[in-house]
């Protein structure tokens, strides 16, 4: 006796984990033992799927735990366990059907017949299972089907009132799910519920099913607020908590670190700070992610770890262009050095894309961090402003932990006028710009700084070009006017000499 006493303080004090990754991040630490809790969502969010990772992770510390199902039979439970390769050992399950004598044809047809009988009798057995059980945990699968037995809304008050008296007296942890199908507007429960968990799903026009998570309410304990997208992938469901970078700083030395090219760094003043962002501007085939590469292949050649983000490049594609440059990345990931991952926009959500970068930087250890391009990665957004928000965060969480971020954005055009699909050139520390410009009958590149928070550069304008030497620059365009509007006119006594010869190998 005297154990189990000390059994039910511990309880009281300690947190119900819910064995689901990333969400007891954002409930601070899981769910307060002895309370009555809240998952709602509409059909196919994935709140069975949660409750019985919830259920299992109680099992797995030796905890009792029992599941109460209204609405699905017990195969169709073990069935869903088993597409995620569990066995619900240590869980108990318990199907609820109306008794025989209230689905008797004839007791239907009566007009003696009354939801009473049937909301009291199965009231009574989740009684009855309780006590024959005595579980640490509980999950009531739904609400839906009480509610509608209730038929008032008075009603299902008194009995979600009943309900969690009951199992308050009890200090059991209960999980009642909601699947919002009887009626929306209904916040009954909220009010009664210690804390109440929102599920949504969302569908874009093209791409695969977003679902994001919401704590609408947590008694006594500071949640992390607002969306987080979480996914339900073989194995369960995974949440991908909010990122917010005020809650993460280490201390650096906030070096010069250089690229692969003596002539780039001249540009750039001596080099790119530590923990810095850099922003490549230019239309396509300017040789965006070719320059980024410099700085990887340095990176890697100083020792340390990078990570490329590639969103709109087939990467085997990126490989072979890389390696008419010199730079063999495939022998850089087989070494361990390069992180690559191809993403997709259309089947990736921002909050699983973040904890991609925060996984590469705390896990792998990457002190340079690439994305090629925004252009992509806005596609994965809802909407612009959106994008500037997590990229934001994205780049004070990089910055704070001595990251160096390299950026893409590919502009509309390719002479003239560009236009950017996102302007985030205020975001970044530095900002490298590429444009297109011709000259004596041939189509030239120019590249220039446009601006560096970090300390001087140069304010030239440089042609380069790109070929199996590598990224070769040339002297200042002090003879030319206009390059960056892509007709430039000839303003100097040098003719050609300012410009860069072909390239003799």
């Amino acid at each position: 006796m005297g154990e189990h006493k000390a059994k039910m303080v511990n309880k009281s004090t300690d947190l119900a984990l819910t064995g689901v990754a990333g969400l007891d991040d954002i409930l601070a630490g899981g769910l307060t033992r002895g309370r009555v809790f809240l998952l709602e969502g509409s059909p196919g969010t994935g709140k069975t799927t949660i409750s019985m990772q919830f259920l299992m992770e109680g099992a797995a510390k030796g905890e009792r735990s029992l599941h109460i199902t209204l609405s699905e039979t017990e195969d169709e439970m073990r069935e869903s366990a088993q597409s995620h390769g569990w066995d619900l050992d240590g869980v108990e399950v318990h199907e609820l059907v109306p008794p025989e004598s209230l689905l008797d044809e004839e007791q239907q047809q009566s007009l003696l017949y009354s939801s009473d009988l049937e909301l009291g009798e199965t009231t009574r057995r989740i009684f009855e299972i309780f006590e024959r059980i005595k579980p640490d945990r509980v999950v009531l699968d739904s609400l839906s089907e009480i509610r509608l037995l209730a038929q008032s809304s008075l009603r299902y008050r008194r009995q979600i009132l009943s309900l969690k008296h009951f199992f308050s007296t009890k200090n059991t942890t209960v999980l009642m799910l909601d699947d919002l199908t009887a009626d929306v507007a209904d916040k009954t429960v909220h009010s009664v519920a210690h804390g109440v968990i929102r599920l949504e799903e969302l569908a874009p026009d093209y791409g695969s099913e977003r679902r994001r998570l919401r704590i609408i309410k947590y008694r006594g304990r500071r949640f992390r607020g607002g969306f987080h997208d979480f996914l339900i992938d073989t194995g369960g469901v995974r949440v991908f908590p909010r990122l917010v970078s005020a809650e993460h700083k280490n201390a650096f030395v906030r070096e010069v670190i250089k690229s692969d090219s003596a002539e780039m760094d001249a540009l750039l003043g001596g080099g790119v700070e530590r923990g810095s962002s850099v922003l490549v501007l230019g239309p396509a085939g300017t040789g965006k992610s070719l320059l980024v590469l410099t700085f990887v292949t340095a990176a890697i050649a100083r020792g340390e770890r990078a990570a490329m983000f590639v969103f709109d490049e087939e990467i085997t594609l990126l490989f072979d262009r890389a390696m008419m440059l010199g730079i063999d990345m495939q022998a850089m990931v087989d070494a361990g050095d390069l992180i690559i991952e191809q993403v997709d926009a259309a089947e990736l959500s921002p909050g699983e894309f973040s904890q991609r970068v925060r996984n590469c930087v705390e896990t792998h250890g990457a002190r340079t961090v690439v994305v090629d391009s925004l252009n992509g990665y806005q596609a994965a957004m809802p909407e612009e402003n959106s994008l500037i928000l997590h990229m934001h965060e994205m780049l004070q969480y990089l910055n704070r932990k001595g990251a160096t971020t390299f950026l893409t954005v590919a502009q509309h055009g390719l002479v003239g006028d560009m236009r950017s699909p996102v302007d985030v050139t205020y975001l970044a520390d530095t900002v490298i710009l590429l444009r297109y410009f011709e000259a004596l009958g041939r189509v030239r590149r120019a590249i220039s700084i446009i601006k560096k928070r970090t300390g001087a550069h140069e304010d030239t304008i440089r042609e380069y070009r790109i070929g199996s030497y590598g990224i070769r620059l040339g002297e200042p365009l002090t003879d030319f006017q206009g390059v960056l509007r892509g007709v430039p006119t000839f303003v100097g006594n040098k003719g050609k000499s300012a410009l860069l010869e072909d390239e003799r190998e």
